[in-house]
């Protein structure tokens, strides 16, 4: 407890008895006082009823986990009187509404990464078809949800605020990617570069005086993109699926294989982007979603025959698109099991899809 002239200020843990978990513990709340004003912050902890001594504000068994836990209550504490140095050196008026605000990210003075972060994952959002793709939201959605778990495993916190984001932060960040999340390092520095963007907007705003990703240079390493062979290829087409949902996911993939497209471009296409020439060829016409550049594919009669298979899918029919293309990760998903099922070793992805147009232009004349 400390006081001075102006104000009172104490803070105290306790546990709510009467909110017990499904585990049976009771969640452990710190309770914070200014001028007789009362804030409870949850931490996220909890412990057996029987096992909290009130006297000493703690966790009185023994073992590894009360360590910690006694550890994590402490570490609270500091942070909250860190927290309240900081407001008195600003001179603001502090209230325990104020530091409880701060401790959760929630001071438009003090945010929070995770804050900034959906700020401007929803505004990406709102631009999807305009600015954005769906799947580069996706994208930034995968991003915050693996920064938000690396905080957790990390820090033992929901949230930090931006202004305890440092080098350090971001080096151990990709180090947690890479062992953790056993992320290759080409996909660990995308999601480091979406992280840079949101801190480029928390530094343009202010939010943040000192760039963290100063001196951090990102270098993509080479990787060679695997193909399918015609033979793996037909060995997938000719494959029987007793389950929809992997027919309709080999049926997506064998005609980005045919067409050569990416598969957000599978995705967007509708009746309207085919044409036919003066020769009465089926053509797919249509600008790159990546590039803007417009591209015409011939429609080969395997492609054709997929089109006409999904023509009335009620899928396709309500959103007026060629194909029932579901989300890109669920795509991968299920490749990952059509590849056991047809006893391919490669990794599939629709990323490979694309790369493996050439096995079927050798092949044209046979199809």
């Amino acid at each position: 407890m400390s006081t001075d002239k102006r104000n009172t200020f104490s803070l105290l843990f306790i546990i709510k008895k009467a909110k017990l978990l499904k585990n049976g513990e009771a969640p452990i709340y710190l309770r914070v006082t200014i001028n007789k004003q009362i804030a409870e912050i949850g931490i996220k902890r909890s412990v057996p009823v029987a096992y909290w001594n009130q006297a000493k504000e703690s966790c009185n068994s023994k073992g590894r986990i009360a360590l910690e836990l006694n550890h994590y209550l402490e570490t609270v504490k500091a942070r909250i009187l860190q927290i309240h140095r900081e407001l008195e050196i600003d001179g603001k008026h502090i209230t325990s509404d104020l530091i409880r605000d701060i401790y959760h990210g929630r001071d438009e003075d003090h945010k929070s990464i995770l804050e900034v972060y959906k700020e401007h994952n929803d505004k990406c959002h709102a631009l999807i078809g305009k600015d954005y793709t769906e799947s580069t939201v996706e994208k930034f959605e995968t991003s915050i949800k693996g920064l938000k778990e690396y905080i957790i495993h990390q820090y033992h916190k929901d949230d930090i605020l931006l202004s305890d984001i440092n080098h350090q932060f971001v080096t151990n960040y990709e180090f947690y990617l890479k062992t953790e999340r056993n992320l290759q390092h080409n996909s660990t520095i995308k999601h480091l570069k979406n992280l840079k963007k949101v801190i480029r907007i928390a530094l343009t705003n202010d939010w943040i005086k000192k760039d963290p990703f100063a001196n951090i240079q990102f270098k993509h390493e080479e990787s060679n993109v695997e193909f399918l062979s015609y033979e793996e290829l037909e060995t997938i087409r000719n494959k029987a699926f007793s389950i929809p949902r992997l027919e309709i996911v080999r049926d997506v993939f064998v005609f980005c294989c045919m067409t050569g497209l990416s598969f957000i471009d599978v995705q967007q296409l509708t009746p309207d982007h085919l044409i036919k020439d003066s020769n009465e060829v089926l053509w797919i016409r249509k600008s790159r979603q990546k590039t803007g550049n417009m591209c015409n594919i011939p429609v080969i009669k395997p492609a054709q025959g997929l089109i006409d298979k999904y023509a009335g899918h009620p899928e396709c029919v309500r959103k007026h698109v060629l194909l029932p293309v579901m989300s890109n990760q669920k795509l991968n998903s299920y490749l990952k099991e059509i590849a056991d099922l047809c006893g391919i070793t490669k990794r599939l992805t629709m990323h490979v899809a694309r790369h493996s147009k050439r096995s079927f232009s050798l092949q044209t004349s046979n199809l």
